[in-house]
């Protein structure tokens, strides 16, 4: 078992710095996450292909967190979690140079599946080393706070780069992402503590074991459905706000830092919610988020209201972030958390894949934008059956990690 880090004492108010350099690492990965929504016109344009294939950037971004959050996890689990942090920044770093410097659209998707290597891990061990920060009634509001790094950059990241990408191209988005990951590197490695000693080895047969438990598979299972009804719309937001509910160019941004001021809100109060009632805040987020996205499809032919549904869409996606990552966290019990929380970042990008997919796939056989609502709604609510199953299932159960409420 890996010795926690320090923290500080149980009636401190007052968080760690260490949470905000995370914060900081997840602002830049958030940040070439979600761009490439606010350039997906111009990066087809650019580089000649369909707007359903340019959409497929997001999806390969995704399925590359996918993949390399479990194998990552494992091949750096006997190494200290601040060296590994480091080197994931790196990796991120190098990652965004190589889309800025991509020649064509291979080169580009190859770029971002490099860039995503780094994602799953960095948030899977940022967020074990945010909860041995703090004690244990604070843990939801420490895993909420690293992610608001992710919300932030929806926020100012996002639009910032879709304004930049109108006025000198895409690929100079990618240049400023890249020169925030040098930033990012260097407050990690100057704030996050070291551990007091060299963690001890985990085999990977026990962590796989721990991951293995039904509990632990439902969440990810609800993870990558609930949030796939989130990414069938919110993939093509350009599209639909320039097609469909008719906004000029100009106003994508501003729109976007509507969805990041609601991302920012959620977050904080899914945080919130999931430290006085972890596994009660699953169903209550679920069916808010799928309500919102069902009431997208209504809202996108009129201004005023697609904006109000895309802020309320950002509260209810976020919301449900901080209740998912704990509920995986303490089903999988010491010896899998760390490859349990990584692999439930790795959930939310390959439903993120699936989201893109399933969006196109709706495009592709002529539904049109505005059907991407119900296709989306539709996912959201599977993944609010398997939240229930899941709670049910561990209610049945006699031991401590089997009933969160009580934690």
């Amino acid at each position: 078992m890996r010795p926690p880090l320090p923290a500080p004492p149980a009636a401190s108010h007052r968080l760690p710095l260490a949470l905000y350099a995370l914060t900081a690492g997840a602002f830049g990965i958030g940040t070439t996450e979600f761009v490439i929504m606010g350039l997906l016109t111009q990066v087809a344009a650019d580089l000649r292909v369909s707007l359903p294939a340019a959409g497929l950037l997001i999806s390969g971004y995704a399925l590359g967190v996918f993949v390399g959050a479990p194998l990552l996890t494992l091949a750096t689990a006997r190494l200290p979690r601040k060296a590994v942090l480091v080197g994931l920044m790196v990796v991120f770093t190098l990652g965004n140079l190589a889309c800025a410097l991509a020649p064509g659209y291979g080169g580009l998707m190859a770029a971002r599946v490099v860039t995503a290597l780094a994602h799953g891990t960095f948030f899977g061990v940022g967020a074990v080393v945010a909860t041995g920060l703090v004690p244990r009634e604070r843990q939801a509001s420490a895993i909420s706070l690293m992610f608001a790094g992710l919300t932030v950059a929806t926020l100012l990241g996002v639009p910032a780069g879709a304004w930049l990408g109108l006025q000198a191209g895409w690929r100079a988005t990618f240049w400023a992402v890249a020169a925030l990951g040098v930033l990012a590197t260097a407050v990690i490695a100057a704030l996050v503590p070291a551990e007091r000693a060299r963690p001890a080895p985990l085999r990977t047969a026990q962590q796989i074991a721990a991951v293995a438990r039904p509990q632990v598979l439902l969440g990810l299972s609800m993870t990558v459905l609930g949030f796939a009804g989130v990414f069938t719309v919110y993939t093509f937001i350009q599209p639909i706000l320039l097609r469909v509910t008719g906004l000029s160019e100009a106003a994508v941004s501003p729109v976007l830092l509507v969805f990041g001021v609601g991302m920012i809100a959620g977050n904080l109060l899914g945080g919130r919610l999931a430290d006085r009632r972890p596994a009660a805040s699953l169903p209550i987020t679920l069916g808010a988020l799928a309500a919102v996205i069902g009431t997208l499809g209504l809202a996108m032919h009129s201004a005023p209201a697609m904006v109000l549904c895309t802020g309320l869409l950002g509260v209810a996606a976020f919301a449900t972030v901080s209740p998912m990552q704990l509920w995986v966290l303490r089903q999988a019990g010491d010896a899998g958390r760390t490859l349990a929380s990584s692999l439930n970042i790795g959930a939310f990008n390959l439903g993120n894949a699936l989201g893109a997919w399933l969006g196109g796939l709706v495009l592709a056989r002529g539904g049109g934008l505005a059907a991407t609502a119900p296709a989306g709604a539709a996912a959201t609510l599977a993944g609010l059956t398997l939240a229930i199953a899941a709670i049910r299932l561990a209610g049945r159960e006699a031991t401590p990690a089997a009933l969160p409420d009580a934690c």
